[in-house]
């Protein structure tokens, strides 16, 4: 599944909704949604114009909604939840010019809820290089109404690729703020389907959670992963390999002894490699005293999605790990939020203080990226730096990109 939206020919046939009591407001956003091109711009005043409209057009897509939030007649709080309801939305976002953190609580409310797609929000005024890179999250499958459905793949049709070779690791290089050089890439599955194209973990990994084909997955995307990393060590002898593990991976003892093993038998130094674990998976004993296990043994261990628990700090302070990886919710537009802003500062100071790395997911702008450097952050990843790519192309990329990457740790653009 490609990792952007629609564009070219694609985007004219897309239909998006824009929903702004304020004439004006109203006006600059359609405006700004004709400038990407998108095909038709449909126009309300408040959510109750807005499901009329989409009522008179049963059948079609829509590609896009922006909704302002305090609205007379029906707010955007109460619309969000009547288009989760319907199956007709594709993408939302929210934007508004009240407290910021009225924002965030309507994104945390998106956060959980699979019927919608959040892209994010937006505060006023709205910005076209804002609402491009937000665009940039769109999912690709909704290109139009005459789009194929989701692909939902049974177990049997996720064992079959396995077999098959169809799971890869994509990588994604995590960047040292302060020098720009790469320090580590992220190991992201993807699926190879001969039917449907390139598919994300959305698609197969809430399905194999809990069954048999986590531990074969899982199996499958570290010994792929760490004979590129063997490969690229030749000419990147400092890179370090982050990969993820599940909640069923760390439990098991035995598969983590296996994990291990694999790990010796390629090569590779377990300082090389990283394990990304998040809190809530370390909430019992066993998966605590597997933890410390590969600790002792000298591998790096990550806490993924840092500052969305709810005890992030009781626990870090009482693990061993040797990174702290901030969640993009509070990266991502904390140059703009002074809210985002005191989080990340604060989850950085955590950081220092306990003596571990902090990477920061979701860098996006150069703007977010100076802020990092300000606050003293270490690494950062995402797509300012670069996407998620195959195995075959690092190299090349890293070559071809040094010179930016420099420019942007010595304060360039």
């Amino acid at each position: 599944m490609p990792d952007t939206a629609p564009t070219g020919d694609a985007m004219s046939a897309l239909v998006a909704l824009v929903v702004e009591d304020s004439a004006v407001q109203r006006g600059h956003l359609v405006s700004l949604v004709r400038e990407l091109k998108i095909g038709t711009v449909l126009e309300a005043a408040d959510g109750v114009e807005a499901l009329r409209l989409l009522a008179l057009q049963p059948q079609q897509r829509i590609f896009l909604v922006i909704t302002d939030i305090d609205m007379p007649g029906m707010d955007g709080i109460e619309l969000i939840g009547r288009l989760a309801e319907g199956p007709l939305v594709d993408n939302l976002i929210v934007t508004s010019a009240r407290d910021p953190r009225l924002l965030e609580t309507v994104e945390s409310m998106g956060a959980g809820d699979a019927r919608l797609k959040l892209l994010g929000t937006l505060p006023k005024p709205v910005t076209a290089a804002a609402l491009a890179r937000m665009l940039d999250h769109a999912r690709p499958r909704t290109a139009g109404a005459g789009s194929r459905p989701q692909f939902e793949p049974g177990l049997d049709e996720i064992s079959r690729g396995l077999d098959a070779g169809e799971f890869v690791p994509f990588f994604q290089p995590k960047v040292s703020i302060s020098t720009g050089l790469i320090k580590g890439v992220e190991a992201l599955a993807r699926w190879q389907h001969p039917q449907h194209g390139l598919l994300s973990p959305a698609t197969f990994i809430a399905r194999i959670e809990g069954t048999p084909l986590m531990a074969r997955f899982t199996l499958s995307m570290v010994e792929q992963a760490l004979r590129h990393l063997q490969a690229w060590t030749r000419s990147l002898p400092a890179l370090t390999l982050s990969l993820n593990l599940s909640a069923d991976d760390l439990a098991d003892q035995a598969f983590i002894e296996r994990l291990t093993d694999l790990v010796a038998r390629h090569g590779a130094a377990p300082a090389s490699v990283i394990w990304e674990v998040t809190e809530t998976m370390i909430m019992n004993s066993q998966s605590m005293a597997n933890l410390a296990r590969l600790g002792l043994k000298g591998f790096g261990l990550s806490m993924d999605d840092y500052g969305i628990g709810y005890s992030s700090m009781q626990t870090l302070s009482r693990s061993p790990f040797t990174e702290l990886k901030i969640d993009r919710i509070f990266v991502n537009g904390a140059s703009e939020r002074s809210n985002r802003r005191a989080i990340l500062n604060s989850s950085l100071d955590m950081g220092r203080r306990l003596g571990v790395c902090t990477v920061a997911e979701g860098v996006e702008t150069v703007e977010d990226w100076r802020l990092l450097a300000e606050l003293g952050c270490d690494v950062a990843q995402g797509y300012l730096i670069a996407r998620p790519m195959p195995a075959a192309e690092l190299i090349g990329w890293y070559r071809g990109e040094r010179t930016r990457l420099r420019g942007l740790a010595a304060g360039g653009g």
